[in-house]
């Protein structure tokens, strides 16, 4: 589950991005490279946030001045860093995940940087980066969620699997990202691709003929549409840690479920922009501090994502009311790079009819 960020952190806005045209750093650098050795801008998505005391920490400890550059979602941040590769927006990026990831590192964005991995993050590399392009910093499963007060209150059963969201007793009940725009829309379209192989279409065309409600984002389906957050679709593509973020007061009850049938297994990764005007060592240094002890700790509860970094204590509410799924469905970041395109045409003229 995904929050806007709540740190008053300096930040960019798209608009501001693509006006630029230009790097994002200062101009009183190095002999006119435009490099400011003591500034670092990070160019992320809309839900990145940390505790500001973490990065007064980093800043106090490093030097560097921090910038944080906030995009929309992931996908639009990978289209901006491809975009913009020969004039990049950052010095380093966070948040490209295993859906886009293969695209990025394709297209040369990423300057090589294999900074030492806390214990347990190494199984969560990007397979095929064979050019230590991007480092694995949070991971999570992306899951289908159902408001089971909503349920009880109805008297309807929750469903169970992805076959049950396409049947008459949830007809109109369904939102979802959509998978062109958003990065928990398009792993919720890997894990039906994955799921039912060639028949991924038809699976589809039944979500659309049964009412599925297709939105921009993971933001507009948890907080406008879902039915916890007072809208009126009580099944929403979202994390399997999300439940843990609907306790009561009472901190005795959840009111939400992850669905664990289809979940599609989702890792972050940051990564040191290539540019002439880009800050490599400051760059690195912001790896090496979101792969830190207390910025690992710090991820369940401020981007509700599990830590790449398996020595970490887990908040109370997660080892009591979060489920992460046994096995989660899984497609080869390669055979993503090769079909992404086709995959999001065929799936655009069925959700457009």
């Amino acid at each position: 589950m995904r929050v806007r960020m709540l740190t008053t952190i300096t930040g960019l806005t798209a608009a501001t991005l693509l006006a630029g045209g230009c790097s994002l750093l200062g101009q009183e650098g190095d002999g006119g490279s435009g490099v400011e050795d003591d500034k670092v801008t990070l160019v992320t998505h809309e839900s990145f946030a940390l505790p500001e005391e973490l990065v007064e920490q980093f800043e106090d400890e490093t030097g560097y001045q921090l910038t944080i550059s906030k995009l929309t979602d992931a996908g639009a941040l990978t289209n901006q860093l491809v975009l913009t590769k020969d004039n990049p927006v950052g010095d380093v990026v966070f948040g490209i995940d295993n859906t886009f990831a293969t695209r990025a590192v394709e297209e040369g964005v990423f300057d090589a940087y294999a900074p030492e991995l806390p214990a347990g993050a190494e199984q969560h590399e990007l397979p095929g980066d064979d050019g230590d392009a991007l480092t694995p910093v949070d991971t999570g499963a992306v899951c289908v969620n159902v408001d089971r007060a909503w349920f009880r209150k109805n008297g309807v059963a929750e469903p169970r699997t992805l076959d049950d969201l396409a049947k008459p007793a949830y007809e109109d009940l369904f939102v979802v990202p959509a998978a062109s725009t958003s990065s928990p829309g398009l792993a919720f379209l890997l894990a039906t691709i994955a799921r039912y192989g060639d028949d991924w279409t038809g699976y589809w065309q039944d979500l659309v003929a049964n009412g599925a409600k297709v939105v921009k984002g993971w933001t507009e389906a948890y907080y406008e549409d879902f039915t916890f957050s007072g809208g009126d679709r009580p099944i929403v593509v979202s994390y399997d840690s999300s439940p843990a973020f609907t306790v009561d007061e009472a901190g005795q009850r959840t009111s939400t479920r992850a669905l664990l049938d289809g979940c599609f297994r989702q890792v972050e990764y940051a990564g040191v922009l290539k540019g002439e005007d880009t800050n490599t060592e400051a760059a690195r240094a912001v790896v090496d501090w979101l792969l830190s002890p207390e910025v690992q700790a710090a991820l369940p509860t401020s981007m509700y994502v599990f830590p790449v970094a398996e020595d970490v204590d887990l908040p109370a509410d997660w080892a009591r009311f979060t489920r992460q799924p046994e096995s989660a469905e899984q497609v080869d970041p390669a055979e993503v790079a090769a079909q992404r395109q086709a995959w999001l045409e065929a799936w655009t003229e069925i959700v457009s009819r």
